[in-house]
């Protein structure tokens, strides 16, 4: 469950189980084959969540890119923790957080959260995935995806904020064992996890009145874009691509992968979820494809650069004969934000919806 608040002393409260990891390149093992595929492709996503830069493309050839800011809006106020609470962590471990003046936030979703609320001059480290501008000076304390307990605990963290499938395990039972309160939350999946992952966050922190102001700012934001969304005769299907051509990782994304509750927010349809894909992702073949017969292609930006652009996609076999790589109509979000579920996701929204009807172009 996702860490819900209690003041000290009070009933605990039942939190908000979120489900399986968003981002693709904190997959779950599994077994078979696509374990070593997925496991390349977790090494080579660190690598392209590490680069700043904004969501950039076009959907349709010769319009106009898309943009999503890379610095993040922090509420007008910043809010005062009210310390101590005790909150639920998605681990089985009930924490009692005392302070929160040197945060450690272990994933750049986390970290965008605390920012965003007006507590970033509390952050003192980030993970690799935290490419925002704000805290592009910080300390890096993973390698790749792997947190280095060493690197965090030399910063005297107060708190460490982590997702469930932040690892390894023995270097957060190494923090853990120093002292240090590990408050974990489940990974985001849709749409509806914003409002409640930004309270969860906020009520760990002890601004409570902080998370209500963000949430209804960030959902109002989301609905805004919603209510322009051209409305087709018929809804595009998109397929979610994840691709890495410096190691030949191509894997399409099923019901699992995350992107189904944004895709269909943006008025589309998850190809790989309509075509019977129940998993998160599997490899791509021209069989898969055929099946999906995506009208357009959703991709993270450097994993497009990685094939070549547009030119090199389309030459991934199955692709080319989609309607999606007939039209060249491919729309590709910045990998660190695309599926972070969060104060950013109505840019996300908007830039998908921009580059998928053609509106940047207009």
């Amino acid at each position: 469950m996702l860490a819900s608040v209690q003041q000290p002393h009070s009933p605990r409260q039942d939190g908000v189980r979120v489900p399986t990891p968003a981002d693709p390149s904190r997959a779950p093992r599994r077994t078979g084959v696509l374990i070593s595929v997925l496991a390349l492709a977790l090494a080579l996503a660190a690598a392209a969540c590490a680069g700043g830069g904004t969501t950039t493309a076009t959907a349709r050839t010769g319009a106009k890119a898309a943009t999503t800011a890379n610095r993040l809006e922090p509420l007008a106020s910043t809010p005062r923790p009210k310390l101590p609470v005790t909150v639920d962590s998605a681990d089985g471990h009930e924490v009692t957080v005392r302070k929160a003046d040197r945060i450690v936030p272990l994933s750049g979703s986390l970290s965008e959260i605390v920012f965003t609320l007006g507590l970033g001059e509390q952050v003192v480290a980030r993970d690799i995935t935290a490419t925002f501008d704000q805290a592009k000076k910080l300390p890096v304390v993973t390698r790749n995806h792997d947190v280095s307990a060493e690197s965090v605990l030399s910063l005297k963290p107060d708190l460490v904020l982590a997702e469930r499938t932040t690892g390894p395990d023995e270097a957060m039972q190494q923090i853990r064992d120093a002292g240090v309160p590990v408050v974990v939350l489940d990974p985001a999946q849709g749409l509806d996890d914003v409002g409640t992952r930004i309270q969860a966050v906020a009520d760990t922190l002890g601004v409570p009145s902080a998370g209500r102001e963000l949430t209804e700012r960030s959902e109002d934001r989301i609905a805004a874009v919603q209510k322009n969304i051209p409305h087709e005769e018929e809804q595009p299907r998109v397929a979610f691509l994840y691709v890495r051509g410096s190691a030949s990782v191509y894997l399409i994304g099923g019901a699992k992968s995350g992107a189904t509750s944004l895709l269909e927010a943006a008025g589309a349809v998850d190809a790989g979820a309509a075509s019977g894909l129940k998993t998160d992702f599997r490899a791509i073949t021209s069989e898969a494809l055929a099946k999906a017969a995506p009208d357009a292609i959703l991709v993270m930006t450097k994993g497009l650069d990685s094939v070549g652009g547009i030119d090199g996609l389309v030459k991934i076999p199955g692709v080319a004969e989609t309607p999606a790589g007939v039209d060249r109509r491919v729309v590709s979000v910045e990998d660190g934000v695309l599926l972070n579920y969060g104060p950013r996701t109505d840019q996300v929204l908007q830039s998908i919806v921009d580059q998928l009807y053609g509106k940047s172009g207009a």
